[in-house]
């Protein structure tokens, strides 16, 4: 069965017309809740009864108050599960085992999934926990150890404490995949399948799987490990967000940072979130804007745990108004009034354009995305604009808005530790050109 937008009323309901409980409805309104998304409205009659459910929709569509919400109505209903005694604390012997387990590809992403079901389920009485690569194992193992009934986590990070005995899946009775298509990019379907396989049969659990794209290889997935599940489409032929309003500029590799400061002088922004595609790109860029008075930061994949939820902390917090990013912020992050998304590199994959420009628009919002496309990425365009349908407007930029920047000279950084031949910031790699596709900084 396939469900999609045409199939329901284009005014959306409210979610006291579904069967939530009065203190799962109550956190829904401290957060600000009033009508659902699409993607709530057609997927919350079909999992608040117990249903499997595939959903296609897009990043900041609400999808995950949407799984976090029947997680919470499913859990405070089913009785305690086999392996705990009645109060819900684990049998003497048995490892404890999470009630819900929801698998995501990414550590902000899983951070961000927590602080949305500690938002929506304050009030509840589920302990809930995040583990996660790069920050406090032996406290992640300990609390893990304490038995949550919510578990979110990464694959490697939920196999380290599987393989050791520190929980086991017995007694689980909802699992949600997020984000399944990133899952398959990132080279996580075996740990995923290894997990699926340690867990109760399809038939004994309820499951929720959510893609941005349900390609062949995501629905061979849910249809080998759920329950006859209910496809769910929402706008599958809108791919990128209706109320971001996108174009870009065909510049000269050695003149974007010039236009990049004549677009911050002269944009409405409020807080921008601008895309790389390498890591000492992003460094580099990062310290250029604050040599030129931008307060400006750069997460990048190497960037150690907790200084990477800092910054991001920061941005969010409205302190930091501009963030440089590789890929490994373009899912994940859900930061309200981010005005502007800038693509300084135009992504190599065009399934990051759409990830990229989703972190703005978001919760009924509207922002802009503009790209800066160069001579060095210029070939992704064609693929980009083929994703998502239609054709990015053009503008062309007047000489006034190439501001001349101040000198700069690219700091000596340390040999890299990524393996090869080490070389020096702002140099090209031998017999290699920038930002080939083995030099993307996730």
């Amino acid at each position: 069965m396939t469900v999609n937008t045409n199939t329901i009323p284009q005014a959306r309901r409210t979610f006291d017309a579904f069967p939530i409980p009065p203190a799962v409805l109550e956190g829904v309104r401290r957060a600000g809740f009033t009508q659902c998304t699409e993607i709530q409205e057609l997927t919350l009659p079909i999992s608040l009864a117990g249903q499997d459910v595939a959903g296609q929709a897009q990043t900041g569509t609400g999808k995950t108050a949407a799984f976090l919400i029947a997680i919470f109505s499913r859990l405070l209903t089913l009785p305690p599960p086999l392996g705990v005694n009645p109060r819900g604390e684990p049998r003497k012997g048995h490892p404890p085992s999470p009630r819900a387990v929801i698998i995501a590809p990414t550590r902000e992403l899983v951070v961000q999934i927590l602080k949305d079901a500690q938002q929506l389920g304050s009030g509840l009485p589920f302990k809930m926990l995040a583990v996660y690569g790069g920050i406090d194992y032996e406290k992640q193992r300990d609390e893990l150890a304490a038995g949550p009934d919510i578990l979110v986590g990464t694959p490697g990070r939920l196999i380290d404490y599987l393989k050791q005995k520190v929980y086991d899946f017995k007694g689980l009775q909802i699992l949600v995949i997020d984000e399944a298509d990133r899952m398959f990019d990132m080279g996580f379907i075996q740990d995923l399948r290894f997990m699926l396989r340690r867990m109760p049969p399809y038939q004994a659990r309820q499951s929720m799987l959510f893609s941005a794209t349900l390609s062949m290889r995501v629905m061979e997935l849910a249809y080998e490990h759920m329950n006859n599940p209910v496809k769910v489409e929402v706008s599958p032929k809108q791919v990128t967000a209706a109320a971001v309003e996108e174009s870009l500029y065909h510049v000269g590799k050695s003149q974007k940072f010039s236009l990049l400061l004549g677009l911050l002088k002269t944009l409405p922004w409020e807080r921008i979130l601008i895309f790389v595609n390498t890591k000492r790109e992003g460094e580099e860029l990062a310290e250029r804007l604050t040599q030129h008075e931008y307060h400006a930061r750069a997460i990048t994949g190497d960037l150690p745990q907790k200084q990477r939820l800092k910054v991001i902390e920061q941005f969010r917090a409205k302190t930091l108004p501009i963030l440089v990013a590789t890929d490994v912020a373009s899912r994940g992050l859900h930061i309200e009034a981010v005005s502007h998304v800038i693509n300084y590199d135009l992504p190599q994959d065009p399934t990051d354009y759409v990830h990229r420009i989703g972190r703005t628009a978001r919760a009924g919002a509207t922002g802009m995305a503009i790209s800066l496309v160069c001579e060095h990425y210029a070939f992704s365009l064609e693929e980009v604009e083929q994703l998502i349908g239609h054709k990015i407007p053009v503008i062309w930029a007047d000489d006034a808005l190439f501001l001349t920047p101040l000198p700069w000279h690219p700091k000596r950084r340390p040999p890299s530790h990524q393996g090869g031949r080490p070389h020096q910031a702002g140099r090209r790699p031998p017999g290699g050109r920038p930002g080939g596709r083995h030099s993307r900084g996730r």
